[in-house]
């Protein structure tokens, strides 16, 4: 059976024409997905458990810095939504959100970005990293994270690039336009991959077809444009609204 992808119920309330595109996208390419209950905002990514390469949930703590002034859009999985999936993660105490963490196509790496450290100042940072590693079974890779510093200062497209080479891992150069702000417009890379389908994000700019383009270059898969322009401009993407589920 194919995995469910989740989403939350707040997001075709708040985005009723992005949500309707991505629902009939899904349905056209027999995705099931079913819609998550007592959400605090739509970026379910951040706030549900991370599956290792085995299979394993671990569900992190979910306190991050960026919302220390917003604790109402702060979703506590365990009291909000583990109750209506009967799930059973293994929970860990680090402050971590799921935007965070990036697996190698194996499993056997993983990237997160340094704000990890400076969310969890009461850890060691050797410490931190050997726990990580042994809560996701895999390799912790560090790399930097954005910082809400310009992407034109301090050569940042660069030094990310530089940190993946250093993990002995290949950097692929990939379309992104940088609009500033909070908006999330023009990063194709923040995605939705399922079993078949690669599901691009795409924004109405003429970016669009080169990043299609280099998406079909870079994956085996079927890519499907999805026009989120609306969610995007909120700070976030096809990855960051999604969240797959155990199997059917």
């Amino acid at each position: 059976m194919s995995t469910p992808i989740y989403i939350s119920t707040l997001l075709p309330r708040q985005y009723p024409s992005d949500a309707e595109t991505l629902f009939t996208a899904l349905a056209a390419h027999d995705v099931p997905y079913a819609l998550l209950d007592g959400t605090r905002d739509v970026w379910v990514r951040d706030f549900m458990p991370v599956r290792t390469g085995s299979g394993k949930l671990v569900s992190f703590r979910y306190e991050p810095s960026y919302l220390r002034d917003c604790p109402e859009l702060r979703t506590d999985f365990l009291r909000d939504i583990a109750p209506q999936l009967a799930l059973t993660p293994l929970y860990s105490d680090i402050n971590l959100d799921g935007g965070n963490v990036v697996f190698s196509p194996s499993g056997a790496r993983v990237l997160i970005s340094d704000r990890v450290f400076s969310e969890n100042p009461e850890y060691p940072s050797a410490a931190l990293v050997h726990e990580l590693s042994e809560l996701l079974e895999a390799e912790v890779l560090i790399i930097p994270s954005l910082c809400n510093r310009p992407l034109s200062s301090c050569g940042f497209e660069q030094q990310v690039k530089r940190a993946v080479q250093d993990c002995g891992l290949d950097a692929v150069d990939f379309p992104f336009v940088p609009t500033g702000g909070v908006s999330a417009v023009g990063c194709y890379l923040n995605y939705l991959e399922t079993e078949r389908v690669v599901f691009l994000p795409v924004f109405g700019i003429e970016q669009d077809a080169e990043a299609e383009t280099s998406a079909r270059q870079l994956f085996s898969k079927e890519i499907v444009p999805v026009n989120i322009r609306e969610i995007a401009q909120q700070g976030g993407c096809l990855n960051c609204i999604s969240w797959e589920g155990p199997h059917a």
